[in-house]
């Protein structure tokens, strides 16, 4: 690992919300990070601001070739793959099983889950070929942003739990797979979070202001930041496998 950065990170969804933040906590800590996101102007932005230790790859994270991209980058700039990748880019859907608008279910699909799984393969078949030789002097971390309607079932945001209740079973059976081999899996589950998630998903104003009134303070993305900055600062023996982060007047789900 080049002796100017601890460790390298890889965040996808890196533009805004919990992946901006994670981004600039990791920062904080030292580390290098390779952002991505759609949204190419705001990368640019983001290195500009953020300086040489921030590198943006834009693209779709649910493409191949853009996710082959975070590790080919992270090599090439920093001299290194990525020993912590958190895959949090990903789409709300709202509505109920019976009043969901399914025209756009595919691509909640396409991004939730089976871009999820692809870098959930990329980064494990590489973090276990280098695990064998580091642990436990050295940690690799891959952590999935879930949801907690990915834990307990909410009628109003169905369709949406749903692909997260299938991101959940994915990160146990795979830290089930590779903690054994030294590569730590960890599934962060937050409850309402303000960020450009809700505008995307088609919760409108009073919804929010609903959630506000019922539950606020509510969460911001720096809440998750430092959970997952928590999980990534243990020791290379020490497995955080599953945090839940709530506003704390937030009872359901």
């Amino acid at each position: 690992m080049p002796d100017d950065y601890p460790r390298i990170a890889a965040v996808t969804g890196a533009t805004s919300g919990i992946g901006e933040a994670t981004a600039r906590r990791f920062l904080q800590s030292g580390f290098a990070v390779v952002g991505n996101g759609r949204n190419g102007q705001k990368l640019a932005a983001l290195e500009d601001e953020l300086g040489p230790a921030f590198c943006g790859v834009a693209g779709d994270a649910s493409e191949e070739s853009v996710l082959d991209s975070l590790f080919e980058t992270a090599a090439g700039r920093y001299g290194a793959a990525p020993d912590i990748v958190v895959v949090n880019a990903g789409r709300g859907l709202g509505g109920s099983v019976k009043d969901a608008d399914l025209s756009e279910f595919q691509d909640l699909l396409k991004v939730n889950l089976t871009g999820a799984l692809a870098l959930l393969q990329k980064a494990a078949r590489r973090m276990v070929a280098r695990q064998r030789d580091a642990f436990p002097r050295q940690a690799a971390d891959i952590v999935i942003i879930g949801s907690v309607v990915g834990r307990h079932i909410s009628p109003f945001s169905a369709v949406y739990g749903a692909s997260k209740f299938a991101v959940h079973s994915l990160a146990e059976a795979l830290r089930r797979e590779i903690g054994p081999l030294g590569v730590r899996v960890s599934l962060v589950e937050p409850a309402v979070v303000l960020s450009g998630f809700q505008a995307v998903a088609g919760y409108d104003d009073e919804m929010l202001q609903h959630f506000e009134e019922k539950f606020g303070p509510l969460l911001v993305g720096e809440d998750i930041a430092n959970a997952i900055g928590y999980i990534v600062d243990q020791p290379a023996h020490v497995h955080i496998s599953d945090i839940v982060v709530r506003p704390t007047r937030q009872d359901y789900p």
